[in-house]
């Protein structure tokens, strides 16, 4: 039988990867790849970028064309046979990465490249590609001795699998519980979109009634409007504890223990390569360039927002003693009667608007944006092999017709499908004999899916996700930098990648913008003005809380890598407190176990990189200044954004491309401002 992964030249063939392709597959390639890699090691002693660094890409690219389709297969359609096929191959990459990484002729090779006349006359993409890689050989253990590196290969190959296994305890815990109700006089307070969606969930499982799950539509919909405080509670818990020794699946799927041994894994690691720790570590591939400089960052950040997230606890609380006569409110509260306030004060909630964006429109509107900015055009294309019939596939075009990038979209929520929001690469932009290899991205959301005959209707925090994955997205697909290792989003520091995905949500508070992307489901209307305008000054309800919550996040998983001490271990819930009692309005239970959760760093690729997301914030809200100054579509500046962050990808330093675009380095007053922190 034919292997449909083995020699990957066009779009993964979905429908026919089956869970028994995969590790003959993989091990077929690894094998193949060895021997090449050997070959082009043995075949001259005077290396050049063509004869080595061009097919060392041809031999990477093959294996990533096989193995991106099974990574992604596993998040979106997870099986038993296929996580077995998965899990099973884990260590293998693993083992042949860090091989790669400590392969000393390679290196050799490499660094013959730099030191050598050609290294001149090499374009910058090329330059830096050899420079990283350079860097990433020391990185990945090069300089160390033979008992070092082989303990160093050791650590990498079980890091891989504990990460796995973290994301897996996860999703089977998310996918455990499930909550039936049969008395309707307890769902008072929920929308119709929530009760339909739980209507059909029951119905996909056999049972009567309504059925509530811990995926995030369900659970947001309960925690937001239920009127039972039961049934918060009770979903607040199963929530808070999932993958952990608490709650209604306690130590079932408990992450506690591999937590502390990714922990000491990565402070080894970091220790093995001369840092101090593993945060020391994560910063020599961002634009941060010390410790020091993150926390000041960070806790500048919660000096300047406590205050304000102490006001808006403050507020939700008075609210909720003065028109609910509640005295004590617990966590499983604060959302509800938060909602309730907004819709006191601003009288609009996230369901008022749900109407007025019906997922086409919001999508087509999206590509009306990206046209007025950059000129492209994008068409969805039918026909293509796709792992479930959700998914829709699409092909951007620039104004001569060329194609610039191919993109799947899988927008809805279901069962045995990772949480979250998310992009990926399936294939990368290169450089190849027969011409340009055009770049193709995963977009991945979790959105409730259609309901009857209706359209599936987004909130607007919705549509903020789709824009900014939608950004993830353009940046790896419009790139024009023709060498993989830093086309696209390769190769960017990691505090800056969240620049082109953070910048697009900003449009979707724009008014022009927004009657690109609204129009009412049954009506065509465009969100009306006296909606708009409660919208906007909704914009930053709450936004002190929703700051510090973050900065919580950020400084947590910072410190915890900064400060990890193997005697000690990870301390993990004590120094969340600790951090909780610097920057947190709110205190959760005891039995809360937020942490056991957080794939983000302890399953993704965050580690003492979870800052990231304001660091970064700091560029997008400073870049889209520059657009508040010109118009938000003028053309100059899209053009400029363009040709400087889009289409640059990692062939230069990301405070360089920013300064190229903003004309000066990056300044905090827009984040501050949009954050409704300073005014």
């Amino acid at each position: 039988m034919k292997n449909p992964l083995i020699n990957l030249n066009s779009l993964p063939p979905f429908s026919k990867i089956k869970p028994e392709h995969i590790e003959p597959a993989i091990d077929r390639i690894l094998a193949e790849s060895r021997t090449a890699i050997e070959k082009l090691l043995n075949s001259t002693s005077h290396y050049t970028w063509d004869n080595l660094v061009q097919s060392l890409d041809d031999i990477e690219d093959r294996l990533g064309r096989a193995w991106s389709p099974v990574g992604h297969m596993n998040s979106v359609v997870n099986s038993d046979e296929l996580r077995d096929a998965y899990n099973a191959c884990l260590p293998k990459l693993s083992e042949f990465s860090t091989e790669l990484g400590q392969n000393e002729k390679l290196y050799k090779a490499i660094k013959y490249i730099h030191d050598s006349d050609e290294f001149a006359s090499l374009d910058t993409a090329q330059k830096k590609t050899i420079e990283n890689e350079l860097r990433d050989f020391r990185l990945s253990g090069i300089e160390l001795n033979e008992k070092d590196r082989k303990r160093f290969k050791d650590i990498m190959q079980e890091l891989s699998s504990l990460t796995a296994k973290f994301e897996q305890n996860l999703m089977d815990a998310t996918n455990a519980w499930k909550k039936v109700i049969t008395d309707e006089s307890r769902l008072s307070g929920l929308t119709e979109t929530a009760l339909s969606l739980a209507k059909q969930t029951a119905e996909r499982e056999n049972e009567q009634g309504w059925m509530f799950t811990l995926e995030f539509p369900s659970y947001y919909a309960v925690i937001n409007y239920a009127d039972d405080r039961a049934l918060r509670e009770e979903m607040y818990t199963a929530y808070a504890t999932r993958a952990s020794d608490q709650g209604p699946h306690a130590s079932q799927w408990d992450n506690t223990q591999i937590m502390e041994d990714i922990l000491a894994l990565r402070h080894e690691v970091a220790n093995l390569l001369g840092y101090k720790n593993y945060s020391e570590r994560s910063l020599a591939t961002k634009m941060a360039r010390t410790a020091p400089e993150v926390l000041d960052f960070l806790n500048d950040l919660a000096k300047r927002s406590i205050d304000i997230a102490k006001q808006d606890l403050d507020e939700i609380k008075a609210f909720a003693r003065e028109q609910h006569g509640i005295d004590n409110l617990e966590v499983w509260d604060i959302s509800y009667y938060a909602e309730k306030l907004r819709e006191h004060k601003y009288n609009i909630s996230q369901e008022d608007l749900k109407p007025y964006f019906p997922q086409d429109r919001a999508i087509q509107g999206m590509f009306a944006v990206v046209n007025k900015l950059y000129g492209i055009n994008i068409k969805e294309k039918q026909g293509i092999d796709v792992w479930h019939e959700d998914v829709r596939f699409f092909e951007i075009t620039d104004k001569n017709g060329s194609v610039r990038g191919q993109f799947y979209l899988d927008l809805y929520a279901r069962p045995k499908k990772r949480g979250g929001a998310w992009m990926d690469e399936c294939i990368s932009r290169r450089k190849t004999e027969k011409g340009i290899q055009i770049p193709v991205a995963f977009l991945t959301c979790n959105f409730s899916s259609p309901i009857g005959d209706d359209p599936a209707l987004l909130t607007h925090d919705e549509v903020l996700t789709l824009f900014h994955e939608f950004g993830h997205g353009l940046h790896h697909m419009l790139t024009q930098i023709e060498h993989p290792r830093v086309s696209g989003i390769s190769g960017v520091s990691w505090d800056a990648v969240e620049l082109p995905s953070q910048f697009m949500e900003n449009f979707c508070w724009e008014r022009e913008a927004v009657d690109l992307i609204s129009g009412h489901y049954k009506t065509g209307e465009k969100l009306p003005d006296n909606m708009y305008n409660k919208m906007v000054a909704a914009k930053n309800f709450m936004s002190g809380m929703q700051m510090v919550r973050q900065l919580e996040f950020s400084i947590f998983d910072f410190r915890m890598h900064l400060e990890y001490n193997p005697n000690s271990g990870g301390r993990i819930y004590e120094l969340l407190d600790d951090v909780r009692k610097q920057v947190a309005v709110v205190n959760p239970p005891e039995f809360n176990r937020f942490a056991h959760s957080f794939s983000h760093i302890f399953a993704g690729g965050y580690a003492a990189g979870y800052y990231s997301y304001k660091w970064a914030e700091v560029l997008s809200s400073d870049a889209f200044s520059k657009f508040e100054e010109n118009g938000i579509f003028d053309h100059e500046t899209g053009h400029a954004f363009l040709k400087a962050i889009l289409e640059q990808g990692g062939s230069r330093e990301a405070l360089e491309l920013f300064v190229e675009f903003r004309g000066r380095e990056p300044e905090i007053d827009a984040l501050l401002r949009h954050s409704g922190i300073a005014d």
